[in-house]
């Protein structure tokens, strides 16, 4: 019964891992829906969605639409240590984002662009004011003057800035764009002078615009390629590009609270008021037309500045992220920010286990080398209950001969049979389902580590040894997944031998089916795996001695 037990449980790992890995097939290949026939505006998706108490009247200002999305301006390139980023004068609009800490991850000779409207591809940053009178706009069209031709941060300085200035009759529109050492935060302040003869409301719209293009699909997994919204009403909620289609868009429309971002597999981008200010705002997104040149989708908040005399002047300061998923970096920028790092489902024991795996890497500079610690740090954790399964498991072999005798003597009767196993599980104090917790215990750190090498950036490119250069890749050269099929295949061997010729011939296939299945998982996890079948092996190689079981491992020598 234990070794059916076991073989259960393993059956359930194996099919587990077969429905997630077809789940998310289906995910990656979803087909998209027909495009919609009409652009949502702010005020098309307030009246969507749900407001909240600490909604802001709905403003009869109209955002502009997504047609020509590319500028046509100059650029001008802002440069610090960690970005390089392009800006352009028609709008202030941020065209190119290049992280040079980050290297491509199908051609390892570039850095990685977030932000740009090259190669068929749209993903920028936009900005602007609008008022209820539209001859007040300054848009992402209108044009700007710039205060220079280039803004890179010198040696020895901590920050580098670039002043735009646009103004028609009664707006004139200030952006200070400053990027400061080893950050990849902009900040933007916009700066408004009412230069006309009324007083003006208005309100600055912050604005992330992009294709629904998933450039790193994966037969094997999928992650979240799109807009979020996040606010204390709604919290973390992925606002789907299908659904902003659809126009199924689910969200709270006015807040006094969150961020806007777009996310994709180990990066962010995301508008935030700094130290979390608390302001009145309205989230909308944005679906394109049929006709529209540039199939994109925006995610936006626009943010009343409130009323500006003649002559008077307001500021708003706000902070645009682009850059990697560090979760310590975005958990203090902003609320919630850190769980861009989507780790679906599993969350509460990722979250953990990554934040584990950090503080080891704080004296092991290595990923691989952490997670080989991380390993043994469990296991010697939960020795004590291991260590009762594999006692459970070595009397269980002890018992095999007289479960086999017992299967002879009741062969014809299986009720009979049963009852007299269950009376020698219970004179030999014997539980035959122990045997199954180590497995059962191992699942949720397994399937933790899973969604943390696969969504944790730290894990993007973090070489081991020689042939794993990539701990968040599969092991091209199989060695990973051949290790761990021996070492089940040990442990096989190990455990008490299944009465059942079929069930013994479905366990020793099962480590063969396991090692296939492994192939395309990342490394990282695959090196858990088999150093985690390698203490175990110790483990009950130790138990089976001190019964006095012999198995196929070397004997440990004798105890003095």
């Amino acid at each position: 019964m234990k070794n059916l037990s076991s073989r259960t449980i393993l059956w359930l790992v194996f099919s587990a891992s077969i429905v997630m890995l077809w789940q998310q097939w289906n995910t990656a290949h979803a087909p998209l829906p027909v495009a919609a026939t009409s652009t949502s505006t702010a005020s098309n998706a307030s009246s969507a969605n749900t407001a909240t108490a600490s909604a802001t009247p709905a403003s009869t200002a109209v955002l502009p639409t997504n047609l020509s999305v590319k500028p046509a301006g100059q650029s001008i390139v802002m440069k610090n240590d960690k970005i390089s980023l392009k800006v352009n004068t028609e709008g202030g609009v941020i065209e190119y984002a290049e992280l040079l800490d980050y290297r491509d991850s199908k051609d390892k000779t570039i850095n990685e662009v977030l932000f740009t409207t090259e190669n068929n591809r749209i993903y920028v940053s936009r900005s602007g004011v609008i008022d209820n009178n539209a001859a007040n706009n300054i848009d992402h069209k209108a044009v700007f003057t710039a205060s220079a031709t280039e803004a890179v941060l010198q040696e020895g300085a901590n920050d580098v800035s670039l002043v735009l200035t646009s103004s028609n009759s009664g707006v004139k529109l200030t952006k200070t764009y400053t990027l400061h050492r080893g950050s990849y935060v902009l900040d933007v302040n916009h700066e408004i002078d009412n230069i006309g003869a009324t007083a003006i409301q208005p309100q600055v719209y912050l604005d992330l615009t992009r294709d629904s293009v998933d450039l790193d699909k994966s037969f094997f997994y999928s992650t979240y390629n799109g807009p979020v919204i996040y606010n204390a009403e709604d919290k973390f909620n992925k606002v789907a590009f299908s659904d902003i289609l659809k126009g199924d868009a689910k969200f709270t429309a006015n807040a006094d609270n969150g961020w806007t971002g777009m996310l994709q597999h180990y990066f962010v981008s995301a508008w935030v008021l700094p130290n979390n200010e608390v302001r009145a705002r309205e989230f909308a997104v944005a679906a394109p037309k049929k006709d529209d040149k540039e199939q994109v989708y925006s995610v936006r908040q626009i943010i009343p500045v409130g009323s500006i005399a003649p002559a008077a002047k307001a500021q708003l300061a706000t902070q645009l992220y682009v850059g990697p998923q560090d979760q310590q970096v975005l958990g203090a920028l902003a609320t919630g920010l850190e769980r861009s790092v989507d780790y679906g489902w599993a969350t509460l024991i990722a979250t953990p286990i990554h934040w584990v795996m950090t503080f080891i890497h704080q004296f092991i500079p290595n990923w691989g080398w952490t997670i080989v610690v991380l390993t043994i740090l469990m296991k010697l954790a939960l020795f004590p209950l291991t260590a009762a399964s594999y006692k459970s498991m070595a009397k269980m072999k002890l018992l095999a001969p007289r479960l086999k005798a017992l299967q002879e003597t009741h062969k014809d009767d299986r009720m009979k049979m049963n009852q007299a196993t269950m009376e020698l599980y219970k004179s030999e104090k014997v539980n035959p389902a122990g045997g199954c917790l180590p497995m059962l215990i191992q699942m949720p750190v397994f399937l933790a580590l899973y969604y943390v090498l696969q969504s944790a950036v730290e894990m993007r490119g973090a070489p081991w040894l020689g042939w794993v250069q990539d701990l968040s890749l599969p092991d091209h050269f199989y060695i990973l997944p051949a290790l761990m099929v021996v070492t089940m295949l040990v442990q096989t061997r190990l455990n008490p031998k299944p009465a059942d010729p079929m069930q013994a011939k479905m366990m020793t296939w099962m480590p063969l089916i396991f090692g296939v299945t492994f192939f395309w998982f990342p490394a990282g996890l695959v090196l858990y795996w088999v150093v985690s079948n390698t203490f175990s092996i110790f483990q009950q190689h130790f138990m089976n001695k001190k019964f006095g079981i012999k198995d196929s491992l070397i004997p440990l020598k004798e105890e003095s």
